[in-house]
């Protein structure tokens, strides 16, 4: 038998968002020193910048999943 308890669904998603978050710090860091070392290399900037932006969309669902913005 495994005793170990069980994560619900907000607390995975918490998680999620952590590493999420991270994740998104960590490209805006890396896009920052790509563009003052390699300001030339524009493909690789602009790919970084639509990893990054699609990381703050999945933030964006997860926070919404996780803090509904209840209007009653």
């Amino acid at each position: 038998m495994n005793s170990s308890p069980q994560l619900s669904d907000i607390e995975v998603l918490t998680i999620e968002l952590r590493v999420l978050r991270q994740e998104h710090h960590d490209l805006d860091l890396a896009i920052t020193a790509l563009q003052m070392t390699h300001p030339g290399d524009v493909l690789t900037i602009s790919r970084l910048k639509r990893k990054k932006l699609g990381l703050k969309d999945r933030i964006a669902r997860i926070e919404d999943t996780v803090n509904p913005d209840i209007i009653a």
